[in-house]
């Protein structure tokens, strides 16, 4: 069987890698199976050469800024030439339907044009020392100084833009990268990969090992000579990944069950709309994906109407097809998984109102289920499927706590046309981002982007990114 894509290998210290320690992998298309790739299985020895070649690098310190600049800018124009070509890559390896692929595509060459702006302008500042008397005849001032080897891991679900969120802001700032692609879909990544070599990296600079997260992951995490680990997948794997590398500059964008509240007065109608793409999209396999849903009493009926005939127009199918909407999760153990959740719902006294069984092709039907109990796993933990499940309210109070009692905190959203209940949510929900009429899962990739309690620690977008991938460094100067 012939793959969809044939590929060099590995990239380690500017060569192309073909096989690992633990020989090749093989990548799989989640909806039918279909090989897609095939990819060295690295292990601890190929991290730890590429690690070296990034320790290298920062000290040759042979990429300068003019010369980043000139490569995330011309990465933006390739993109944006070949969007059709990593749209297709990303759909087959994820399952992703075809039109939000491109979508992705696109996004992924504006983060780089927006990493290429920020490279230009980010700078230390003017400290004024005469302010003091201490200070004064001195003149000082600061310098932001990469903070030394990143080692990058990212997830399956945004196999090409959560990477370019990850090594754009890192060679913006002049941080040499070590990546690890998700295992399940590394295609996208060591495509842009050859990308940026023939733009001229210079060697070292750019790393990708792949491999399973259990093996290059953890030895990336607690390499001696990585200063900084960018994590973006579970709250479970990315907390245990901060706790062995302690020492470490370690950044984690983890899940959520993302809340959406529909007060009145509100339009519910918009709201219905928009929660039947956003909890969806993907298969529902986002972090910031529509999960939670309150409404108020008095819309309740219609919007529910409105939601669940919508979820049930949505295509299933092959995401190659261009008219499919929903498409495979990343495995048949997940859809099993979220499967038993739903069933776990309705036993305890919920209701399905939609969906929820899995197709001929073994696709599992958009869920709407409504009255799920708060300690359901369907809806206090990250389904990571395509399930929405809605609760009524009948007061605004009620459906602020019932969003906050969660474990998560990454995005919420809220539609309302009360200009102080829309002030109040904005103070009261304990998340990163706060969508006044608009859905949780809205993201642009210049905001800052993340969460709190167990979504994690950081904040990205390029301009955030870099600033956590630097350093302040005084220089104080004595006539």
């Amino acid at each position: 069987m012939d793959a969809h894509f044939t590929l060099p290998g590995m990239l380690i210290n500017g060569e192309w890698v073909p096989s690992g320690e633990h020989g090749m992998a093989e990548v799989h298309a989640p909806y039918d199976g279909a090989l897609v790739a095939q990819v060295p299985a690295a292990g601890k020895r190929e991290v730890v050469r590429a690690v070296n070649a990034a320790t290298a690098a920062l000290k040759r310190d042979d990429f300068s800024r003019a010369d980043r600049i000139r490569v995330l800018e011309q990465t933006a124009a390739a993109l944006n030439d070949r969007q059709d070509h990593f749209a297709r890559a990303i759909a087959l390896e994820s399952a992703k339907p075809l039109r939000t692929a491109r979508v992705e595509a696109a996004r992924a060459l504006e983060t780089f044009a927006f990493a290429a702006a920020e490279a230009r302008r980010f700078a230390g500042h003017l400290v004024p020392m005469d302010a003091s008397t201490a200070g004064e005849g001195k003149t000082a001032f600061t310098l932001k100084v990469p903070v030394g080897v990143v080692a990058a891991i990212s997830p399956f679900n945004f196999p090409l833009n959560l990477v370019a969120h990850k090594l754009a802001p890192a060679l913006a700032a002049g941080c040499p990268v070590v990546l690890k692609p998700a295992s399940q879909t590394p295609v996208s990544a060591l495509l842009l990969a050859e990308l940026l070599q023939g733009l001229g990296v210079p060697r070292g600079w750019l790393n990708v090992v792949t491999g399973s997260g259990s093996v290059v992951g953890d030895a990336l995490a607690t390499h001696d000579d990585v200063a900084y680990v960018t994590f973006t997948g579970s709250a479970e794997v990315g907390w245990a990944m901060a706790a062995k590398a302690a020492r470490k500059k370690v950044r984690l964008e983890l899940g959520s069950n993302s809340p959406l509240i529909v007060d009145t007065p509100g339009d519910w109608k918009t709201a219905a709309s928009k929660a039947a793409a956003a909890g969806f999209s993907h298969a529902g396999q986002s972090c910031i994906s529509t999960q939670r849903i309150y409404v108020h009493e008095d819309v309740a009926d219609g919007f529910i109407e409105a939601l669940v005939a919508r979820v049930e127009g949505l295509v299933l199918g092959d995401p190659m097809d261009e008219r499919t909407d929903v498409s495979s999760l990343i495995s048949r153990d997940d859809t099993v998984r979220v499967k038993e959740w739903i069933d776990e719902a309705i036993a305890g006294g919920a209701k399905l109102l939609c969906g929820g069984e899995t197709d001929a092709h073994g696709v599992l039907k958009p869920a709407v289920v409504e009255g799920v109990p708060a300690t359901a796993r369907l809806q206090c933990q990250e389904v990571f499927g395509p399930v929405v499940t809605v609760n009524r309210y009948r007061e605004f109070d009620e459906a602020l706590a019932m969003a906050n009692d969660s474990r998560y905190g990454l995005q919420a959203g809220v539609f309302t046309d009360d200009l102080g209940k829309a002030l109040k949510a904005a103070k009261t929900l304990e998340f990163g981002g706060v969508l006044i009429n608009d859905v949780p899962t809205f993201r642009a990739d210049q905001q800052p982007y993340g969460g709190v309690k167990d979504s994690g620690n950081t904040r990205e977008g390029p301009s955030y990114a870099i600033e956590e991938m630097t350093e302040l460094r005084l220089i104080s100067l004595q006539p």
